[in-house]
């Protein structure tokens, strides 16, 4: 038996995701529509990715931890194009995280229960601290950690906080394939 993840990823009005090699999400999480997941990376327990009425786009060796939401914004009178969702890299999103309608860069970490909004934009190698809001339309410069709502440049990241981007995709890619082997019993 190998591992197929098939009634929690649907299609949704002609759209498919489309999983990378060795993607995992979870029997309780849901992947709906428009969405491509790159090689390696994993969504977690209860989480939603919804690309129904635009695309999400999430990159390689990223971990959406459970019970986050990602979300689009639709193409509408008040937002012409709408907004994507885009997640680069190895990116770790914690526990309980809302991203709508932004982009995430590459080697991103955002804390548990924080909240992206439509058009936000958080470069490579920045760290958003548990609870933060990055409202809409912000944007966040590369190699800070941010805190707060609003969200705030605290300090810039250290040689071991850049350093930890790699290790947190390297220890979700050796998880995700230890719960694809539980599955496949």
């Amino acid at each position: 038996m190998s591992y197929q993840p098939q009634h929690y990823v649907r299609t949704f009005e002609g759209h498919s995701p489309n999983l990378g090699k060795r993607v995992f999400v979870d029997p309780s999480a849901v992947v709906i529509g428009d969405v491509s997941i790159g090689d390696d990376s994993s969504i977690w327990p209860n989480t939603t990715v919804r690309g129904d009425m635009h695309r999400i786009q999430i990159g390689a060796r990223s971990s959406i931890q459970d019970n986050s939401v990602l979300h689009i914004t639709h193409a509408g009178p008040y937002n012409p194009d709408g907004y994507p969702l885009t997640i680069g890299d190895e990116v770790t999103v914690a526990h309980s995280v809302t991203l709508h309608g932004c982009t995430i860069g590459n080697r991103v970490l955002i804390g548990m229960g924080t909240i992206v909004m439509d058009g936000a934009v958080i470069a490579d190698n920045v760290v958003v601290g548990a609870n933060s809001l990055v409202p809409p339309g912000k944007h966040l410069a590369s190699g800070w950690l941010y805190v707060g709502s609003p969200a705030k440049a605290i300090r810039e990241l250290s040689e071991g906080d850049l350093s930890y981007f790699s290790y947190s995709a390297n220890n979700y890619a050796k998880l995700k394939d230890r719960h694809i082997a539980a599955l496949d019993g």
